[in-house]
């Protein structure tokens, strides 16, 4: 209680009823009698002893609220019910209580998004780290000057090979970043889903010959609408790896189909498939499987599924070990 009294602004209140209650009795005293002085001072002491009183409730009451948001601060996440009742100072309660579980949940979500920004950084500079390597050594053998000249060729075959492949992963990273920061705005347009599978397989088609594969494509003439361009980057990506784990002799093929809900492509390869414990991760960015190649980095399949998803769309994959793989992208129609 004698803290409550503590604060000015209780100290200036208690003065103030105390004066308005002086003179409202000397008033009644002097005009009336003193029986309705002592009267009017009695009723303006029962007064402010009243709103005195409630004046210290509330008081408590918001020193309640002070604690209560200091334990939530703390780390304490359970809704205090106990003492809730109808009123500002409840709702005002429960208003806090939303806030801090809010941002209480934000700085989780920060706090897992750093720590996959940590690991994603870890990742690329693993992966640019081994081609720079492999870089390295080969320009220091080739500046010998007793390096045979069939050597030299080899050389200097595998360091453009690589430098295509550090190319390619600094352009795949760029891409993904741009992803992740929100700065893509996908296109509506509408275009030939023939067209679009066979813009997206014509840089494959050399590859495609010299490792001994068979491309096959079939579907119905109809038209799909969507970001074209990154659709053929996210096609691209599924040949690439359908290639990757194919063996000579053996097939991919492109299929496609539509109804009102949706349209499906699908990309089917006569490969090694994948084991089932690798299945529910492949598109994880930089997962790398059992039978992942030497040269894979475990971003094609995490930018393909980011390019679909961001487009109202999914992509999911069935695989037998020994009888190949199929991804199918489903793209759903606007509902109007």
């Amino acid at each position: 209680m004698f803290r409550f009294f503590r604060n000015r602004e209780i100290r200036r209140l208690t003065i103030g009823l105390l004066l308005l209650t002086m003179t409202a009795a000397g008033v009644a005293g002097l005009c009336l009698d003193w029986d309705a002085g002592a009267a009017a001072g009695l009723t303006g002491f029962l007064l402010s002893t009243a709103a005195l009183l409630f004046t210290y409730r509330r008081y408590r009451r918001i020193d309640q609220l002070s604690a209560y948001l200091h334990r939530l601060s703390s780390g304490e996440r359970r809704l205090d019910i106990r003492d809730n009742e109808e009123g500002e100072l409840s709702i005002l309660k429960n208003e806090i209580y939303k806030v801090t579980v809010l941002l209480a949940e934000y700085n989780d979500q920060l706090q897992k998004e750093k720590g996959r920004l940590a690991d994603s950084l870890s990742d690329i500079s693993h992966q640019l780290k081994t081609p720079l390597t492999s870089m390295t050594v080969m320009a220091d053998l080739l500046s010998k000057s007793d390096l045979p000249a069939e050597k030299r060729r080899e050389f200097t075959g595998r360091l453009r090979s690589q430098l295509e492949r550090l190319q390619w992963l600094v352009a795949s990273l760029l891409k993904i970043a741009r992803l992740d920061a929100g700065v893509v705005v996908f296109k509506s347009d509408v275009f030939s889903v023939q067209k679009l599978v066979e813009s997206a397989a014509a840089p494959l088609l050399i590859p495609l010959e010299l490792k001994g594969l068979t491309l096959e494509t079939d579907g119905p003439d109809i038209t799909m609408e969507g970001d074209e361009g990154w659709l053929r980057e996210a096609l691209v990506n599924l040949m690439k790896n359908a290639m990757e784990h194919t063996p000579s002799g053996g097939m991919l093929r492109i299929f496609w189909t539509g109804n009102p809900l949706y349209t499906e492509i699908a990309v089917e390869d006569s490969g090694e498939g994948i084991p089932p414990e690798d299945l529910p991760h492949i598109f994880t960015r930089f997962y790398r499987g059992k039978n992942a190649g030497s040269d894979s980095v475990g971003i094609g399949l995490a930018m393909a599924r980011e390019i679909v998803e961001r487009q109202n769309g999914r992509i999911t994959a069935q695989s037998r070990l020994g009888k190949g793989t199929c991804f199918r992208i489903r793209l759903y129609k606007t509902v109007v």
